[in-house]
């Protein structure tokens, strides 16, 4: 038992006291050199916000500054140093107002304003966050104190993603979007409080010299503490329920959908879950089924029976908006289509009715017919008098005693066509030379 204790001792390759305290210090202030690092990975935070890149954000959270006044803060907290406590938090609001100041000034100035998918993101925290940033925090503050520091730190500037939350905040300042910004303000704070928790008791648990003597003064801490947390953790909670709700209603629209439209063949062209309407709604469309009032009314009631209750389904048909609404949902999540890239897909769909993919029919028009020779079959459009205009299947062959109407009931069924003309053409007569 000893053995297993000491395997998982944290005082194993733990580092002195007095080196990690004044790294821990050194780390605090934004002044000169930090500050502009600081600014720097604000912009370019921002700036993968706004062209929705990943990589670019990731990149700022490794060259971002803001964890040392956090673990400063837990370092206090946790030696109840409260000169150090006053310096770290007064450096973490300077940090915080200039990335705010920099992070609105740049999508003021911005003329991208779209809510990408990486910033709409940061406005939702839940409980999951808070664990995040916790055992995040507990990573950090014990590479901190280790001899040998390893790489966990760029590991945990990514996982508690401190700028991409601040920098949204900013963006919710620049488009005056006050509801995003409160939601990414609230995950910054949640981000920062944890972590400063899990530094907390790691110092504690590791046991650095306190400099407050007096009990009394200890315990007024501690209370405080516990009672930020169930502060921060409480709406945390209520967020993580709403988004599970959310998720656990559009799974079961979409076996609903699965169940009695996809596995029936209608084909959608347009889906649109809305979970925050009362009554909460599903909205779909069909290439080319319609639904009368009474088929409609069934399907209704058969939502409530799919565990869909205070739903309603709204199937989208002759609505002349349609079209325009499908679009915006197409570049919703895909900000490259353009009208250029529409007409390449109408046309290239247009080509495919005239495209004849068979490899094997020539070889059973030569197995079924042996006496037909030279065969070129197509698809080709006919403009009879009435103006309108219909695809129909034409084969030219040659050969003698070919039974033509048998040969076309064939082709009809075969290719699935409902207009088939033949046309035989004459045999060319080789010369001698084989000319």
């Amino acid at each position: 038992m000893n053995n297993f204790f000491d395997f998982i001792n944290l005082h194993n390759g733990e580092e002195d006291k007095a080196i990690v305290l004044e790294n821990v210090r050194s780390q605090i202030s934004f002044r000169g050199s930090n500050l502009w690092i600081l600014a720097c990975a604000i912009i370019i935070a921002s700036v993968g916000l706004n062209v929705n890149s990943t990589a670019v954000i990731i990149g700022a959270m490794l060259i971002s500054p803001l964890m040392g006044p956090i673990v400063g803060a837990g370092f206090a907290l946790g030696t109840y140093n409260f000169t150090l406590l006053k310096k770290s938090i007064k450096n973490l609001l300077i940090a915080t107002g200039v990335s705010l100041f920099v992070s609105a000034a740049y999508f003021y100035l911005s003329p991208f304003k779209e809510v990408q998918s990486e910033l709409l993101s940061r406005t939702f925290p839940t409980i999951y966050d808070v664990l995040i940033a916790f055992f995040g925090g507990l990573v950090g503050v014990i590479a901190v104190t280790r001899v040998e520091k390893g790489n966990p730190i760029p590991g945990v500037a990514i996982a508690t993603a401190l700028m991409p939350p601040l920098c949204t905040a900013g963006y919710g300042l620049a488009t005056l979007n006050f509801s995003y910004f409160i939601g990414a303000f609230y995950l910054y704070t949640i981000n920062c409080f944890f972590i400063c928790i899990a530094t907390f008791f790691v110092v504690k648990f590791l046991k650095y010299p306190s400099s407050l003597v007096e009990s009394r003064f200890q315990n007024r801490i501690k209370y405080g503490i516990s009672i930020l947390v169930v502060i921060m953790i409480v709406p945390s909670f209520y967020l993580a329920y709403s988004l599970f709700n959310e998720k656990k209603f559009t799974k079961t629209a979409d076996e609903f959908i699965q169940k009695e439209f996809d596995n029936n063949g209608y084909t959608i062209i347009y889906k649109k879950l809305n979970y925050n309407s009362d009554p909460k709604s599903i909205d779909v469309a069909f290439l080319s089924k319609k639904f009368t009032p009474a088929e409609i009314a069934t399907y209704n009631k058969r939502l409530a029976d799919s565990g869909l209750k205070n739903t309603k389904l709204n199937i989208r048909q002759n609505n002349v908006d349609l079209k325009s609404e499908i679009q915006s949902e197409i570049n919703k999540f895909d900000t490259n289509v353009s009208e250029k890239d529409i007409a390449l897909t109408k046309i290239r769909k247009e080509l495919d009715n005239y495209k004849i993919s068979d490899s094997t029919l020539l070889k059973e028009i030569q197995i079924l017919y042996p006496s037909v020779g030279n065969v070129s079959y197509g698809k080709i459009e006919e403009y009879p008098d009435t103006d309108s205009s219909r695809l129909q299947f034409v084969m030219l062959y040659s050969g003698q005693n070919i039974d033509e109407d048998r040969l076309k009931s064939w082709l009809k069924e075969r290719m699935h066509e409902k207009f088939v003309t033949l046309i035989k053409t004459p045999e060319v007569k080789k010369t001698a030379t084989g000319k």
